[in-house]
């Protein structure tokens, strides 16, 4: 009998996925946890039956996080990365040699050990001797830290039980206040088609705080809509204004999907994003 993995969104629309086999199930104190092994797009993590990334597409989404920001900020030492306890996130980061350390606090300890067993390229990095990883609730931990960064990626899932914090302005607040005074938020920032108007409260709650403020996009294998967004905030750098490409190009990273022309592609809207959030971002 074939066994197929489905994700409803909102009653809208849904994903399937031809499984394999089941390689790890379990309920935290959050959620449900799966890694699943699928036919056609490698390994994939659900939490509570959402689809978090598969082994086939998850280096657009943790490329696009990771290199946007650390490539527009002169020189990065300290980062944040609130949730990603797959690791991917931090695996991005830290092929970066100017960044001194990296502080993750991701809420689910389930998520994190299910995926240094069942996912070590995602994981590969939260040994890493720069990784400061804590079991935590990341909206406390901005709310009370006396530590300052860079650059800080909010890799959430939906704004929903443990993550809808996430979304809300008093954690924009501060976030803000534990950013350099030169810092960049990212934060993940939902589909344009069926998120439109979470979009626009997120971006809407970081306003105040932020003097510049972008959405960007990528593809997705695994997110309905296909199409899925960043935030990008920041208290002084433009993304394609302050961003020199030649740091890409001499670099010497190797990346899948990132290079300097997406850099800049993917902060150029269609017409239908735009109108959604006129009044809210900045012109490039």
């Amino acid at each position: 009998m074939e066994l197929w993995v489905k994700e409803i969104h909102q009653d809208k629309t849904g994903l399937s996925f031809k499984v394999k086999q089941t390689l790890f199930s379990g309920k935290s104190a959050f959620q449900q946890v799966d890694i699943i092994e699928t036919i056609g797009l490698g390994r994939i993590l659900l939490n509570d039956g959402v689809f978090m990334f598969s082994q086939a597409d998850e280096f657009i989404y943790h490329e696009m996080m990771a290199h946007i920001p650390i490539f527009t900020h002169p020189c990065p030492k300290n980062v944040l990365i609130i949730g990603g306890g797959d690791g991917g996130a931090a695996r991005e980061v830290l092929k970066h040699q100017s960044v001194e350390r990296v502080v993750m606090v991701e809420i689910d300890e389930m998520v994190v050990n299910a995926c240094r067993e069942y996912l070590p390229t995602l994981s590969c990095a939260l040994n890493h001797p720069k990784l400061d990883l804590k079991i935590g609730d990341g909206v406390d931990y901005a709310a009370t830290t006396k530590e300052r960064f860079d650059v800080i990626l909010v890799d959430s899932t939906d704004p929903v039980g443990s993550a809808e914090p996430l979304f809300n302005a008093d954690f924009y607040r501060n976030t803000a206040r534990i950013l350099s005074d030169d810092g960049i938020l990212i934060t993940q920032a939902e589909s344009p088609f069926y998120d439109s108007d979470v979009q626009r409260m997120m971006l809407a709650n970081q306003r105040a705080f932020f003097k510049k403020l972008h959405l960007y996009l990528f593809p997705t294998l695994t997110y309905p809509g296909g199409l899925w967004g960043f935030g990008f905030a920041s208290k002084k750098y433009s993304p394609i204004r302050d961003f020199n490409s030649e740091r890409v190009k001499t670099s010497g990273l190797s990346c899948q999907y990132y290079n300097a022309d997406i850099h800049c592609s993917a902060f150029v809207l269609p017409t239908f994003i735009a109108d959604n959030l006129k009044g809210i971002i900045d012109p490039l």
